[in-house]
């Protein structure tokens, strides 16, 4: 089975450092204490998310970070409606900066097109994502 991801725009977020905060909000985690995001749609290929697959954050307009997918939890709120919980690592882990396009809900991306990780320690937070992938574009890491 071919690994396989997410990407999702973190809608809101201004960094990295700014999505690890909203996650530790109580209302970002299910009842086990690990993050969450709560979508409509349940992936249909949810094996292959669940075979090492991980969680791409769109932030401002710069792929930046990803977590690992633990697993897809049912959610059902108050409507009565049945949605996805997608469980994930609380760790966030740095990638290299590349630029998406916005898109709506989140989309499939396969192992081959994620960008790579960031070595620990290399990667600045502090600057904004737009500055991160122009020092990348020009080697600066």
């Amino acid at each position: 089975m071919a690994e396989l991801h997410l990407i999702k725009l973190s809608v809101g977020t201004e960094s990295v450092a700014d999505l690890a905060r909203w996650q530790k909000n109580a209302r970002a985690h299910g009842a086990d204490g690990l993050p969450r995001h709560v979508t409509r749609m349940w992936p249909k290929r949810e094996g292959e998310l669940l075979a090492n697959g991980s969680i791409y954050w769109v932030i401002q307009g710069i792929v930046s970070a990803r977590q690992r997918i633990l697993r897809l939890d049912e959610v059902i709120r108050e409507d009565g409606i049945r949605r996805c919980g997608i469980v994930l690592d609380p760790e966030l882990i740095r990638t290299e900066t590349v630029p998406k396009r916005p898109f709506q809900g989140w989309r499939y991306l396969a192992a081959a097109d994620a960008p790579r990780d960031l070595p620990k320690g290399s990667a600045n937070d502090d600057l904004p994502p737009r500055l991160m992938a122009a020092l990348a574009e020009v080697g600066v890491r």
